[in-house]
């Protein structure tokens, strides 16, 4: 069993219900979503650029998957999600696009928004106590060789390369898209999703996902509300 802190829309917000159409399943209910054909890429096209984000279900990385350290339970790490939303509340992204990391896809904030880089730190740095020590095939899996110093230094603290400023908000729609299908690719999901770019997107829970065994699609396990907002913005405890 793994464990992995993310966020993710309520399970019946519009853009979850979108981006899980999308990607062909649910994270809540774990079920399979029928999809549509579009004129230029087909269902199974879209089926095999998809397949990754499939098994993770629609989110973003907060504190990435981990196994819980000996000496922790499931229940200890429910108590602290719920301190930790109660001292944490909720804010914006000012304005969310579709964009791409490399040959990925995935809806990213327009501009970097530093209250979300703080709030991010402070998920990666209060379940840290958690997290057991990744193995050596663990950290194999992410390819130490490709990453920079930094980032291997972050893996190996804090299990994920992509924390602090490294850190860069995403909640994943494909896998890698081949060049000469990116053009297409980009003008699908803009359409896709319209609705939701370019304007505000509310941080206001914290969702815990798990892996119920190796290679297993990830489920939601719970989802906590962050406080509400304060009059003066952004305020973490």
């Amino acid at each position: 069993m793994r464990y992995a802190l993310y966020f993710t829309p309520a399970e019946d917000a519009p853009l979850t219900r979108t981006a899980s159409t999308w990607l062909g399943r649910d994270a809540f209910s774990g079920a399979v979503l029928p999809r549509e054909d579009h004129p230029e890429i087909g269902f199974d096209e879209i089926s095999a650029l998809t397949e990754d984000p499939r098994r993770y279900g629609f989110h973003a990385t907060l504190k990435a998957p981990f196994s819980l350290k000996d000496g922790c339970s499931e229940a200890d790490l429910l108590e602290a999600m719920t301190a930790f939303c109660q001292n944490h509340s909720t804010f914006a992204i000012p304005s969310v696009v579709v964009g791409q990391l490399g040959p990925f896809f995935a809806l990213v904030p327009e501009t970097l928004h530093p209250p979300l880089q703080d709030f991010a730190a402070a998920v990666v740095e209060f379940f840290e106590p958690f997290r057991a020590p990744l193995s050596d095939a663990d950290i194999a899996r992410r390819n130490p060789e490709r990453l920079g110093e930094r980032q291997r230094q972050n893996l190996v603290t804090w299990g994920y390369p992509h924390v602090f400023d490294d850190f860069r908000f995403h909640m994943t729609l494909t896998g890698p898209v081949p060049e000469q299908r990116a053009d297409v690719m980009a003008q699908l999901l803009e359409s896709r999703f319209s609705p939701f770019t370019r304007r505000a997107l509310a941080i206001d829970s914290l969702t815990l996902f798990i892996e119920p065994e190796r290679g297993a699609p990830f489920i939601v396990h719970s989802r906590q509300l962050l406080s509400p907002a304060p009059t003066n913005g952004y305020h973490h405890g």
